[in-house]
């Protein structure tokens, strides 16, 4: 089995080092865009720009900044790069790469322009037939699988052979799998909780509290709910994990991105400064536009994540439009 890994962040880095991890017969390669970090990778074995604590335990020459080349050897391609660089990280691929290949998305948020899930842009974009595409939930934080903590991943797919083939894979000693076949549920899902986390870091940094935080988040399953109902009225139980979970676990992490972005939001930051201070990725900025869109286009109720939207892009004041949003709240 060769499996390809595309991007070099803190999520990727994690998913190599799980696979390093996992015992089973494997050849893994791994797509770096700088070239700078590739040659750093070969050398020290760790990754300097992120979770660079974590050894990367296999072959120079299997690390590189030739993404044709990890493509074309790779039987399964595991896709990690922010949402919002896909098209771009893409580009120089057709859809005759991606041919005979099953496709990890581990991508938690949407392609702006397309507005597209990952599971959704890919079959546009590269003709990749849905039953080879496989997505990764959550809850998992990246920082935690590098410290070995206990962590669950939901794995789904419409073929389960795919899912349990890609679950063995990366399943350790202290990465445990969860089999779903719900792909358009989890995508939307792990979009939507980037932004509700966004809204309670905002909520944070203007000094609301656990109480308020907890109303927040009950009403923000809700609106996952609600939202992933609108879109595919698929049978799924959203107190699990991939949903529930991951919501939770973004919301009041240390390690989320997005309520870390939010919190500067409240404390007086503007957007461009929180993004050049952070030096990360907040994929919950760019889903809350793209998110917007689908709202309007399918005329969905969704009070957080309009809220959001109002204050990222529409300039408005965070304490303000939080008082109205906690007016609305149940």
């Amino acid at each position: 089995m060769k499996i390809g890994v595309i991007g070099s962040g803190s999520w990727a880095t994690a998913m190599i080092k799980m696979l390093s991890d996992n015992k089973q017969p494997k050849q893994v390669y791994w797509w770096v865009r700088k070239e700078e970090d590739v040659a750093h990778i070969r050398t020290y074995k760790h990754n300097p720009s992120y979770l660079s604590s974590v050894e990367v335990d296999f072959a120079d020459e299997f690390v590189t900044s030739n993404l044709r080349e990890v493509v074309a050897q790779s039987d399964i391609i595991i896709l990690n790069t922010p949402a919002a660089y896909l098209k771009a990280v893409l580009s120089p691929l057709s859809a005759a790469d991606f041919e005979g290949k099953v496709v990890v998305s581990a991508i938690k948020g949407i392609v702006p322009d397309e507005n597209m899930v990952v599971g959704d842009y890919l079959p546009y974009a590269y003709q990749v037939p849905l039953e080879e595409i496989v997505v990764v939930g959550g809850p998992c934080h990246a920082e935690e699988v590098s410290s070995e903590r206990l962590s669950y991943l939901t794995i789904a797919s419409r073929r389960v052979d795919h899912a349990k083939t890609v679950a063995s894979l990366l399943e350790t000693r202290y990465i445990k799998m969860i089999i779903s076949s719900d792909i358009i549920g989890i995508e939307y899902a792990a979009v939507l909780k980037n932004i509700f986390a966004l809204a309670g870091g905002i909520c944070h940094g203007l000094g609301f509290g656990d109480n308020f935080q907890a109303v927040l988040v009950s009403n923000a399953i809700r609106e996952i709910d609600y939202f992933v109902k609108a879109l595919d009225p698929s049978d799924r139980e959203i107190n699990h994990s991939a949903y529930l979970g991951d919501l939770l676990v973004t919301a009041y992490s240390q390690y989320s991105r997005n309520r870390t972005f939010g919190a500067m939001i409240g404390k007086g930051y503007s957007v461009k400064s929180a993004q050049v201070e952070m030096n990360m990725v907040a994929e919950g900025y760019y889903a809350s536009a793209c998110i917007q869109s689908i709202i309007k286009k399918n005329k969905l109720h969704m009070p957080i994540c309009d809220t959001v939207y109002q204050i990222l892009y529409q300039g408005a004041q965070p304490m303000q439009e939080i008082k109205k949003l906690a007016d609305s709240l149940t």
